[in-house]
């Protein structure tokens, strides 16, 4: 039902093959080892290195910063060709979308592809809502800050929970949905929240804020921590879901969880050779770019934070990862489901900036600048926000 509140997805095909079988628990991620037992693969045992413990966040801290932020602005205004063709990906689909006036209390999902009016509107909503508050960070424009406020309030008063389009959807695609959509939104509220346009800040009521943290428990409460060990994307979603929230909720032990369950699944997702299972297991070139994404942001996520070290976790995995990717383009890892024509996810360009690899460099050459995923599943624009940015 929608209503007003009170102050695009093309789906893409999500049931793993093993979606509905029982019994699927999440592994002890406290542990100094994690046995995986993907389907289809050996058990077996991978080392997990102790999460460093962190006891303060930087703000805005969900993949920008107040200097990255100033940086890039600045450029565009400026003048600066590169970053100003960047920006207009923020600018197209800006321009692109309608601007919500109401809001679901219900976000019906469905699996393989069926979706509903809103999921549709949910994840469209997050890209644009993050889109306005780069456009007020770079502007200062009062009106793109009012309005990501007036997306970030509609989601936080109105929504109520998710169900399921029908019998044949996943009983737990909800947390999946919950965990693209959710740090998208993060992100644009970490701007608003904190970032200053000349000393001044965006106006973002306190009681807002609150009912925005009201939200993101909803979500991670009753969804996110509930997603079922799959060992793949899903599970790498779910652990950077829970980082950018327990950033924004100043939670050290929300984040902690995030990042030792990332440092859980990093080995089991990516082999130790640097090859996704997911690509021949999916048979398509989308669902081993979730995982890398998710991978990439959530290590970039903890480098703001001041720990570099899941970008070089278990011998560079994420590196190796994106070196499999650059193969799979190339078809020759035996599994070619991928071309030179097929969509980059946005965590290539947010990897480029700190591995600078030659796989990297040359995936990000194939679609820079890079905008929003076609499915609208994680947060774009990483061209913009991330290209040659130093010391973010």
């Amino acid at each position: 039902m929608k209503k007003n509140p009170t102050l695009l997805c093309l789906g893409i095909a999500l049931l793993i093959g093993t979606a509905t079988l029982p019994g699927c628990e999440k592994p002890a991620l406290n542990n100094s080892t994690a046995t995986s037992t993907a389907p289809g693969t050996k058990t077996r045992t991978t080392a997990s290195t102790a999460a460093p413990q962190i006891t303060s966040f930087v703000h805005p801290g969900v993949l920008n910063t107040q200097a990255s932020l100033d940086l890039v602005g600045g450029q565009v205004n400026s003048g600066d060709p590169t970053r100003s063709a960047s920006y207009q990906k923020v600018l197209d689909f800006i321009n692109s979308h309608t601007y919500p006036t109401s809001f679901y209390s219900t976000v019906v999902v469905g699996s393989n592809g069926q979706t509903s009016p809103s999921k549709t509107q949910i994840r469209n909503d997050a890209e644009l809502c993050y889109a306005l508050a780069l456009r007020w960070a770079k502007t200062g424009h009062s009106e793109y800050a009012t309005q990501a406020i007036g997306i970030l309030n509609g989601w936080a008063y109105t929504f109520q929970n998710y169900a399921l389009l029908n019998s044949s959807t996943n009983p737990n695609q909800p947390d999946l949905e919950a965990s693209w959509t959710t740090p998208t939104f993060v992100a644009a509220a970490e701007i608003i929240r904190y970032y200053t346009v000349n000393g001044q800040g965006s106006g973002w009521a306190p009681a807002d804020i609150t009912q925005f943290e009201n939200y993101l428990n909803n979500v991670k409460n009753n969804y996110i921590n509930n997603t079922p060990n799959y060992n793949n994307n899903w599970d790498a979603s779910m652990s950077y879901a829970r980082m950018a929230i327990g950033i924004f909720l100043n939670s050290t032990t929300v984040y902690q969880n995030g990042y030792n369950a990332l440092l859980n699944y990093l080995p089991i997702v990516i082999n130790s050779d640097g090859t996704l299972p997911e690509l021949c297991g999916r048979q398509d070139c989308v669902h081993f770019q979730y995982s890398l994404t998710a991978f990439a942001y959530a290590a970039e996520l903890a480098r703001v934070q001041g720990d570099n070290s899941l970008w070089s976790a278990n011998n560079n995995l994420i590196s190796a990862g994106y070196d499999f990717q650059w193969a799979a383009y190339n078809q020759t890892t035996g599994c070619n489901y991928c071309t030179m024509s097929s969509p980059v996810y946005p965590g290539v360009e947010v990897a480029y900036n700190v591995l600078q690899t030659s796989s990297l460099q040359n995936l990000r050459a194939l679609d820079a600048p890079l905008g929003v995923p076609n499915d609208n599943t994680f947060l774009g624009f990483t061209t913009y926000t991330h290209f040659n940015v130093p010391g973010l």
